[in-house]
């Protein structure tokens, strides 16, 4: 697991996310991209602790989504299951499981302010906080996808299955966007990445 970690992870992330995977008894399984989510967490019925994690992602990003996870599995066995998975106990949690992540010696310093800011009050997924999206996607492996945000008024986008939209109006901080097909009206995050068509 060790030398898989490695692929995944910042390096000095992998000895202290190793301690958490043997501390909690968990079973991570690193899987194909999921288009609605970056990793899960489940209590399997024989008792074991099952993280997943996409594998397209960044070594940073990868980081965020496991100790994210792993923050799941602690909140509801400090807590309860009957706590909401993205309250108060799960962002305190959170954020405790974070804090020794949050060094110039795992994350490069152009994203520490961003990460610091973020963890204050982490949302469900750090996709909705647009900024710290934005500054992680610099890490990518280069593709030709946009950002809502990005493109202009009017274009016409494609989103992974397919469907087509034209970008609208903003509203606060999301976009309107126009099914082509259907004329009915969707919100989209400012960072969601679409391909934009000719």
């Amino acid at each position: 697991m060790k030398e898989t970690l490695h692929k995944y992870l910042p390096e000095r992330a992998v000895v202290p996310v190793m301690g958490m995977i043997k501390a909690y008894q968990i079973q991570l399984k690193i899987v194909s991209q999921r288009q609605s989510k970056h990793g899960d967490y489940k209590l399997k019925p024989d008792g074991f602790h099952q993280i997943t994690v996409n594998s397209n992602l960044n070594k940073y990003r990868f980081l965020v989504t496991t100790v994210h996870e792993v923050a799941h599995l602690l909140a509801f066995k400090t807590y309860g299951f009957s706590i909401l998975p993205h309250g108060v106990e799960w962002k305190h949690t959170f954020q405790k499981l974070m804090l020794p992540f949050l060094t110039p010696e795992i994350f490069p310093k152009d994203l520490l302010p961003d990460l610091a800011r973020h963890f204050k009050n982490p949302t469900a997924s750090s996709d909705t906080d647009a900024k710290l999206s934005v500054a992680l996607k610099q890490y990518d492996l280069p593709n030709e996808k946009n950002f809502i945000f990005e493109i202009p008024f009017g274009s016409i986008f494609q989103i992974p299955n397919g469907r087509k939209f034209k970008k609208g109006r903003r509203i606060r901080k999301r976009y309107e966007c126009q099914e082509m097909s259907t004329g009915k009206i969707y919100v989209f995050q400012p960072n969601a990445e679409v391909d934009l068509l000719k």
